[in-house]
C-alpha cells in the first residue's frame, strides 16, 4: 500500500506545471533584459570570510541516524528571553531536540553580544548547523537595527536598489552569525487598506516579481538563507493574522498574480517558504493555509514544486489561536505538509515538541511525515556555513 508521503513524492515528480515554466522564462526575461553581468541567482552562495571562533561546516548527517525524538527536533525551532542562551536552549541544541532559534530585538543589543550569542549557539549543536533566525525585511522590520537593509522593501523598489540592499544585508547578518532570515515579503496588495502594503515591495505584480527574484539572488550571494513570505500571499488582508483572522477573498484567478512572486522565489533557489495563517476559500474554506493540505502539499509542494523547507509563521498568532491550541496547530500545520514550527511563545516549544513527538510514537504515517520533514532541514542545515 503507497503511503501518503510516498504517493507525495511521486507527484512531485511527475507533475510539472505551465505556471513554473512560465514564471521561469519570464524571471529569465527580466534579468537579461536589465543587462549588466550580475550573478546568476541560481548559483550556490558565495564564500564569505569566516569568523574568529566559528566552527568547520559539519558533515551532513544521515535522517536514518537520527533518533526518534531527534527527527521531531528538525520540526521546531523556539524564541528565548535574554541576551544569553538558557541552558535548555543549549541543552536542546546539544541533544538535537530543536532546529534552530528564532531572535527577537530582546536578545540582541549591539554587533559584539549578537556575535557572542550566535557563537554559542553553534558550539552547542556540534554535528549540525542550527538555523538562527531574524526578521531583517528593511526600515522599520529589522531586528539587528545596525544592519542593513536601512530602506523598507517599498523603498528599495523605488530606489531599484533591491539587489544590492539584500547583498548588503547578507553581509551584515553573516558577520553577526546570522544564517536564516525571514524574508522576503512576497504579497501583493490587492486591497485597499492590505495589511502588507507598507512591507510589500510594490503593487504591480510584474514588478514584485522581479523584485523577490533578485533580493532571493542577494541574499544567496551573500550566504544567507531566505524564507519567502506569506504563502500563498497575504496582500489580499487587512487584519494582521498575529492579531485575528483574516480572510483572502480572491478567485483561483485572481490567485495566479499572487502566487507568482512565490514562483519566481522557488526558481530563483529560495531555501524557505514561510506558510500564512489566512483563510483562502478558493483554495480551501475550512482550514488557514498554514493547517491546509491544499495549499502546503497540493499547491505549493505539487503545484509549484517546491522541495525546501516549509516554515509556518508564528504558531501563536491569533488566527492560529482562534481555531486550535498551539498543540493541535502544530499537528496539523505537520499534517498539512509543513517542516517546521516557528514557536514564539513562552513555553510553546515543549508542548509543540512533545506533541509531535506523542503522534509520531502512536502514528506509523505521521512518523513517515516526521522523517521526510527531517531530512529536508537536515539537508537544508548541512548546506549552511557553520
Amino acid at each position: 500500500m503507497i503511503t501518503r508521503v510516498e504517493r507525495s513524492k511521486q507527484v512531485r515528480r511527475r507533475r510539472l506545471t505551465v505556471a513554473a515554466a512560465a514564471a521561469a522564462a519570464l524571471v529569465l526575461g527580466l534579468i537579461v533584459g536589465a543587462g549588466g553581468d550580475e550573478p546568476d541567482p541560481t548559483r550556490p552562495a558565495a564564500e564569505s570570510p569566516s569568523e574568529p571562533g566559528a566552527q568547520a561546516t559539519p558533515a551532513p548527517v544521515p535522517v536514518d541516524s537520527l533518533s526518534l525524538e531527534q527527527q521531531v527536533g528538525r520540526m521546531v525551532i523556539l524564541r528565548f528571553a535574554g541576551t544569553r542562551a538558557p541552558e535548555y536552549v543549549t541543552r536542546n541544541l546539544r541533544e538535537g531536540k530543536v532546529a534552530g532559534v528564532i531572535l527577537f530585538r530582546d536578545n540582541v543589543t549591539d554587533p559584539d553580544q549578537l556575535r557572542a550569542l550566535t557563537r554559542s549557539l553553534r558550539q552547542a549543536s556540534p554535528d549540525v548547523t542550527p538555523f538562527i533566525c531574524v526578521d531583517q525585511e528593511g526600515g522599520e522590520v529589522r531586528i539587528l537595527p545596525w544592519a542593513a537593509p536601512e530602506r523598507a522593501a517599498p523603498e528599495q523598489q523605488a530606489f531599484g536598489t533591491v539587489r544590492e540592499d539584500s547583498l548588503a544585508a547578507a553581509r551584515d547578518l553573516r558577520e553577526a552569525g546570522v544564517n536564516v532570515n525571514l524574508a522576503p515579503v512576497a504579497d501583493l496588495p490587492t486591497v485597499e487598506g492590505s495589511v502588507m502594503a507598507n512591507r510589500a515591495f510594490t503593487t504591480d505584480p510584474a514588478g514584485l516579481t522581479a523584485a523577490i527574484a533578485e533580493a532571493v539572488a542577494g541574499f544567496r550571494e551573500g550566504g544567507v538563507a531566505t524564507t519567502v513570505k506569506h504563502f500563498p500571499g497575504l496582500g489580499g488582508a487587512t487584519v494582521n493574522t498575529d492579531f485575528g483572522p483574516a480572510t483572502v477573498d480572491r478567485t483561483r484567478a485572481q490567485l495566479e498574480d499572487d502566487l507568482r512572486p512565490f514562483i519566481f522565489a522557488v526558481e530563483s533557489g529560495t531555501e524557505f517558504v514561510m506558510v500564512g495563517h489566512a483563510t483562502y476559500p478558493a483554495l480551501d474554506a475550512d482550514h488557514i493555509a498554514s493547517q491546509s493540505p491544499a495549499v502546503v502539499d497540493g499547491v505549493l509542494r505539487d503545484d509549484i514544486r517546491f522541495e525546501g523547507v516549509v516554515m509556518t509563521d508564528s504558531l501563536e498568532a491569533a488566527a492560529v489561536q482562534e481555531v486550535a491550541d498551539v498543540e493541535e496547530a502544530a499537528l496539523a500545520s505537520a499534517r498539512a505538509g509543513v517542516d517546521v514550527i516557528l514557536t514564539t511563545g513562552r513555553g510553546s516549544y515543549i508542548r509543540v515538541y512533545r506533541a509531535l513527538l506523542a503522534e509520531a510514537e502512536r502514528d506509523p504515517e505521521f512518523r513517515a511525515r516526521v522523517e521526510e520533514s527531517a531530512a529536508r532541514v537536515l539537508e537544508a542545515q548541512s548546506s549552511m556555513d557553520g
